[in-house]
């Protein structure tokens, strides 16, 4: 197990986890449309999601756009 930080929050999470496979474990659909995300300062392309391994002590912000007005 590893300890994250996810969107404001402290998370253990297993080992060896994708960017894509966390937002899986979180109940989240990695397919949806609209989401961002950033692992420390840096925005991870949707295309990097599968290759971008979580490591201990990351700090991850998931983003969702919304639609209103």
């Amino acid at each position: 197990m590893q300890t994250i930080t996810l969107n404001g929050e402290r998370r253990d999470v297993p080992d060896g986890l994708s960017v894509e496979a966390l937002l899986a474990h979180v109940g989240r659909d990695p397919g949806l449309p609209g989401v961002a995300i950033a692992v420390g300062d840096r925005v991870v392309r949707r295309s990097e999601w599968a290759e971008t391994r979580v490591s201990d002590g990351d700090r991850i912000e998931v983003i969702t756009a919304a639609q209103g007005g």
